[in-house]
């Protein structure tokens, strides 16, 4: 029986956005909107359009067209629109020019403010810079900055001239920034002198003149001054941000474009190979961002979301675009969650007033180390919603974010999908039933399932997480390799995206992601997740995080390798080692006791919490551990190595 923790009271149902869009539909339940969605996609995102109030310059004619097939299907023919005026433009003409869009937050405390008309005419100006710049529709536009205002602005400037933006993480090194630049053909480079960072400034500006360097397409570098640092600037290439937007008209008109017109070359990186550039039109990552916020979330307008994020991450595009297309305010925070003290993410959610908070597990993880009373010595009453999504979670950390942060009186909406999705497969709702960990199901428009090695569904046991048919956030394939798009996703089966994570759907008809299937660990013939071994493992009281990977075995083919992080004032050694194999052989079968556990001070993640388990495995083994241009932190690779050498 599902252990069910939270069930929505006859309050938020009737606030509830999704369930004024069953009603809208006529739909009898969640199951019903599923079904009837996939049966007719056409129809579907089409009442999606009109709920979430698309102001198309031109109606389209027809909502589908699948003339090239399902990988390659376009969506709103004929319509044309702009994702700018969806965000801004249409929301200044009426009262909520007044309300707040956005709300920035430096590390060091500097607080600014944007009303929906300041952050328009804002805009207005970085677009006519652009413009002024040289900058014309189709043309790439890499955006190398830390999370501030003018990150948001020129994002959306980029969209009103019909530019397309390539949004990159602001810690990364010269080489990443250089290879997307490069591969995406960008003539602007927009960055900022450099930002704060645990109480340092990081200089971002000679990083960006290193990648500068390797890109013989890019003209110029427009630099936001964040911390009026002296760095270098060499005219006419440079231009001030300040010097040229303050210059600028307020007003400038969006370009009217085709639905199907790209917006966004964002960058993924896989377990091989050069990072994959993945594809968005107007019609469709913004489309499905406001989908899945208003759907799975219930953000509405007058809400504050905050997301801890990056813009080079694909939730930082996905906050921007959700929260304006819904008339909602958004939070931006410069800095770490616990930067100067471990309250730091908490005092920003009571200053604000935030009502709905999205962290990774990962973040949560390290968080509750230092005990609730950071928690509870602040207001965060107006919360409403809590959201995670970047990996798998452990029961505990799962039940101390709810029970803590949320007073068991928040759902925590799980959300699991991918860049190149525009959000979400799987995720919970404001109207469902929540148990820790797992998902209440596939996303409406999104026709997710379970496949077994045959291709047919399976329930009770994992499989590949696979989608079924087209939706509008889907990537409208990879910059200029359309075949490596079509072997990535389309190859598995005739028709179905297979989508690298291993997923399972219990009993009680909840499902789980239990990793991806790059990293599935098959011990003597029995498959398992590591996310399962490491909930395990975290469960433990020694324990904070963990990973588990796979490395080669005569006897069983393979075996299970766990690095783990302890508790504060935990003591390593191999008596532990032994009772947390142990202890993991007990719960989930000796069969599945780890070969090894050793003992590491940090594990290798990106910036929004994803362990990198392929290079914990590449550490271990001496193998080359592939593209780690997102990796946060390259010390704890050598904390794996010096652990795995001992």
């Amino acid at each position: 029986m599902a252990d069910v923790v939270w069930r929505p009271d006859p309050q938020r149902m009737a606030r509830s956005h999704l369930q004024r869009f069953l009603d809208r539909t006529g739909a009898r339940d969640l199951d019903d909107l599923r079904a009837r969605a996939a049966a007719d996609p056409g129809w579907f995102w089409r009442e999606v359009e009109q709920d979430l109030g698309v102001a198309w310059y031109q109606p389209y004619t027809q909502a589908l067209d699948l003339t090239d097939g399902v990988p390659w299907a376009r969506w709103f023919t004929g319509g044309r629109m702009n994702a700018a005026n969806d965000a801004l433009d249409k929301h200044v003409a009426t009262p909520r020019r007044r309300q707040l869009a956005l709300v920035w937050e430096g590390e060091d405390g500097a607080v600014r403010r944007y009303s929906y008309f300041d952050l328009w005419q804002e805009t207005n100006r970085v677009a006519n810079a652009l413009e002024e710049l040289g900058i014309r529709q189709g043309d790439r536009v890499g955006i190398f900055l830390p999370m501030l205002p003018e990150t948001a602005a020129v994002l959306l400037a980029c969209c009103k001239v019909g530019a397309i933006f390539i949004p990159i993480f602001s810690g990364y090194g010269a080489d990443a920034v250089a290879t997307r630049l490069r591969e995406g053909g960008a003539r602007l480079l927009v960055t900022a002198d450099g930002f704060y960072r645990r109480g340092r400034p990081v200089l971002q500006k000679p990083v960006a003149d290193q990648a500068a360097a390797a890109c013989p397409d890019l003209e110029h570098i427009l630099m936001v001054r964040r911390l009026g640092a002296d760095v270098p600037f060499t005219e006419p290439r440079d231009v001030a941000y300040d010097d040229v937007v303050a210059r600028m008209r307020a007003t400038y008109e969006s370009k009217q474009l085709d639905a199907e017109t790209p917006v966004m070359l964002i960058y993924t990186s896989g377990t091989t190979g050069r990072p994959k550039g993945a594809v968005h039109v107007h019609a469709g990552f913004p489309l499905k961002a406001a989908q899945d916020l208003a759907h799975c979330f219930d953000l509405q307008g007058g809400d504050l979301l905050f997301w801890f994020t990056d813009m080079g991450w694909m939730m930082g595009p996905w906050e921007v675009f959700g929260a304006l297309w819904l008339g909602a305010t958004m939070l931006f925070y410069e800095g770490t969650p616990d930067y100067p003290q471990p309250d730091r993410i908490w005092a920003l959610c009571a200053r604000h007033g935030v009502s709905h908070l999205g962290v990774s597990p990962t973040a949560i993880r390290a968080l509750m180390t230092h005990g609730t009373d950071w928690v509870r010595r602040h207001d965060l009453s107006r919360l409403h919603v809590l959201g995670s999504t970047g990996e798998p979670w452990n029961p505990d950390p799962w039940r101390w974010y709810f029970e803590e942060v949320g007073g068991a009186r928040c759902p925590i909406i799980n959300y699991s999908g991918g860049t190149e999705i525009s959000g979400g497969i799987l995720g919970c709702f404001p109207n469902s039933p929540m148990v820790p960990c797992a998902f209440a199901g596939p996303i409406p428009g999104v026709p997710a399932e379970v496949l077994g090695e045959d291709g047919k569904p399976v329930r009770g046991a994992v499989g590949e997480l696979a989608i079924t048919g087209p939706w509008p956030g889907m990537t409208r394939g990879f910059w200029q390799d359309r075949e490596r798009y079509l072997e990535t996703y389309w190859s598995r089966w005739p028709g179905v995206w297979v989508h690298g994570d291993w997923a399972r759907v219990d009993a009680d008809g909840f499902w789980y992601i239990e990793g991806r299937s790059d990293d599935t660990l098959k011990v003597a013939g029995k498959r398992v997740g590591p996310a399962e071994v490491e909930s395990e493992l975290v469960a433990h009281p020694a324990v904070v995080e963990a990973a588990a990977i796979g490395v080669p075995d005569e006897v069983k083919g393979e075996a299970i390798v766990c690095f783990c992080i302890l508790a504060p004032g935990t003591e390593p050694g191999a008596a532990l080692a032994a009772e947390l194999r142990d202890w993991v052989g007990a719960r989930l079968g000796r069969p599945l006791a780890p070969k090894d556990v050793r003992f590491v001070s940090d594990l290798p993640r990106t910036r929004n919490g994803k362990i990198i388990r392929r290079a914990v495995r590449a550490a271990y083994l001496g193998l080359p551990a592939g593209d780690l241009s997102a990796l946060e932190n390259p010390a704890a690779l050598e904390a794996v190595r010096a652990a795995a050498g001992s």
